[in-house]
């Protein structure tokens, strides 16, 4: 919670989200990852004289919907703004943006905090922009190209409050804010394609006190991982400086993920004046009640609600209802292995241990299908397959496919379960161990498992280990 020596963090973020759309977000090129340099590109994106732009509408579903799940207030008038600056991947000289009148404030998203529990961030705004360019320094030796594929992607930006006191905080908030924004289908969030970018402000204060410390903002963060780092390695810097009789200047830092450091990119105080003003070439944005009440139909249940709702109707623990509603694909298997007759709790550790398990080792691919995990379930609870035996066929069955049921068989792993069939061995056990039985009866009840275990041994581990037990007991009673 609080940094060494009585200090306090305190971190906002910033994170800008590229919403999941085949064109950009005021022209018809393609906002697809990966296309050769400058080849997704016309005159508007390039900002070229008397080329207007058009709003792209699925854009703006999706902003509108993402500003829903995150229990924003939509306003049903924004403006779209230029915000003017000069850089060389930025064609127009401007970015259009939304400043004084964004689409949407006050929203709020709940995490879990590893040191506060359940803890609410606070969203102060939401708005939609469009991305700049790329600068690329490693292409050509001592000089800079400029991709402008880029130029023109959909995004919106989430200003959070200055609401984390620490950097595993800021990272969990992230972890969720990609949770939700994945299960509603507004982005792919893959930080290695630039979809989820993270800015950071971050300042220290002594414990207890109220008022805001000198912030630092922090760019270039391009992991979850990262994010924990950079803001731990500033929030060190910080107070080793105030501790030391110094101060924090307000300046932007570029986190350098090879060296784990922070470097300054400029001071705040020669940073340009951004001269926002309404674009002339853009109405203002109107929001339809209609066009809102579609969006929240189009909201599936969001992870938080689905957390919930899995312990109260699956009587499931927080911890495991919190695996299984991570990853919306993951949420839906498990429930239609529950509708297939499996039992909850055992479908969860199934689930959770065996599923999850082969999915990481075969890119993410949920390959026994929900029917055949709950028969499998069924063949342990009634004792046709030991829990070792079932974890074979599950195996065989990820592999290859088939019938639980046939595949259990083929292996020979089926437990026996018939009487008479167990009732041979128990007495053929008995027959060789006389000794064992004698000490039995005269009160050594602790060499029942290993009678258990010498019938699962004649049997070549085929007997039904319950059946078994219930057997031995009531002959050696005899």
């Amino acid at each position: 919670m609080t940094a060494g020596g009585g200090w306090e963090t305190v971190i906002g973020l910033e994170t800008h989200v590229q919403l999941r759309t085949a064109s950009k977000m005021f022209c018809g090129c393609s906002a697809a990852f990966g296309a050769p340099p400058n080849t997704n590109v016309c005159p508007v994106c390039l900002g070229l004289p008397g080329a207007l732009p058009v709003p792209n509408e699925q854009a703006l579903k999706l902003a509108v919907r993402a500003a829903l799940a995150l229990g924003c207030t939509l306003h049903p008038k924004s403006v779209f703004a230029r915000k003017n600056y000069f850089y060389p991947d930025l064609p127009k000289g401007y970015q259009i943006s939304q400043f004084e009148q964004p689409l949407a404030t006050d929203g709020a998203l709940s995490y879990l905090s590893p040191d506060r529990g359940l803890t609410t961030a606070t969203i102060v705004r939401l708005h939609v922009e469009e991305d700049a360019g790329k600068s690329l320094h490693d292409r050509f030796p001592k000089q800079t190209a400029i991709d402008l594929n880029r130029c023109g992607v959909p995004l919106i930006e989430i200003v959070t409050g200055p609401d984390f006191r620490s950097p595993q905080e800021a990272r969990r908030y992230l972890q969720t804010l990609k949770q939700v924004l994945e299960y509603a289908g507004i982005s792919d969030c893959d930080m290695e394609k630039g979809s989820l970018r993270v800015d950071a402000n971050v300042s220290v204060r002594r414990a207890g006190e109220a008022a805001l410390g000198t912030k630092t903002e922090v760019k270039n963060i391009n992991s979850f991982a990262y994010v924990e780092k950079a803001l731990s390695v500033e929030r060190d810097r910080q107070v080793a400086l105030l501790e030391g009789g110094g101060t924090v200047a307000q300046q932007t830092l570029l986190y350098d993920s090879k060296t784990s450091g922070v470097r300054p990119q400029r001071s705040k105080e020669e940073s340009h004046d951004y001269r926002y003003f309404p674009d002339p070439d853009l109405p203002p944005l109107v929001l339809t009640e209609e066009f809102v009440a579609q969006q929240q139909a189009q909201l599936p249940e969001l992870p938080a609600k689905k957390r919930e709702r899995f312990m109260t109707q699956y009587a499931l623990g927080v911890a495991d209802a919190d695996v299984l509603t991570g990853d919306r694909a993951v949420a839906d298997y498990y429930e239609a292995v529950v509708h297939a007759g499996a039992d909850t709790k055992l479908a969860a550790n199934w689930v959770i241990n065996e599923v999850l398990g082969d999915a990481k080792t075969h890119q993410e691919q949920l390959r026994v299908p929900p029917g055949a995990l709950a028969q499998l379930i069924g063949l342990v609870r009634g004792g046709t397959l030991s829990q070792q035996a079932a974890k074979r066929v599950f195996a065989e069955v990820a592999e290859r496919g088939g019938e639980p049921r046939n595949v259990a068989e083929a292996l020979g792993v089926v437990q026996v379960a018939d009487s008479g069939v167990v009732a041979r061995w128990v007495s053929e056990v008995l027959g060789a161990h006389q000794q064992e039985v004698t000490r039995y009866k005269s009160g050594e009840i602790k060499l029942l498992p290993f009678f258990v275990g010498q019938v699962m041994k004649l049997s070549g581990g085929k007997a039904d280990p319950k059946l078994a037990q219930k057997i031995l007991e009531e002959k050696l009673a005899a």
